[in-house]
């Protein structure tokens, strides 16, 4: 099964770097330096979930327990829980404030 979360992890981490470059790509018509700080913590959590979820498989494929890993094998991974908790963080709260802050008066 090690190649089924291999292709798994590749395919996710090609999705994540379609995500980048679609939405580093994108025109944001903005003068104000909090407002592209934003948009770089939105598109950083948005691409970033991608990327993580494809070490979630590369991790589950490096384990080299025969048969299914149990909790004591993917217990020095745990920390690698907080990695997608952070991004998803991120994209909430730069997609929350960018959606909030009003533009500015001409």
């Amino acid at each position: 099964m090690r190649v089924v979360e291999i292709v798994l992890a590749g395919l996710l981490a090609l999705v994540g770097i379609r995500s980048l470059v679609k939405w580093s790509g994108r025109r944001f018509e903005a003068v104000d330096a909090t407002d592209h700080a934003l948009w770089a913590l939105f598109v950083t959590g948005r691409a970033g979930l991608w990327f993580a979820f494809a070490g979630f498989f590369a991790i589950y494929a490096t384990v080299e327990t025969p048969g299914r890993p149990g909790l004591d094998e993917l217990e020095q991974y745990r920390w690698y829980l907080i990695v997608p908790l952070v991004l998803a963080t991120f994209q909430l709260v730069g997609g929350w404030f960018l959606g909030r802050r009003t533009p500015p008066e001409r």
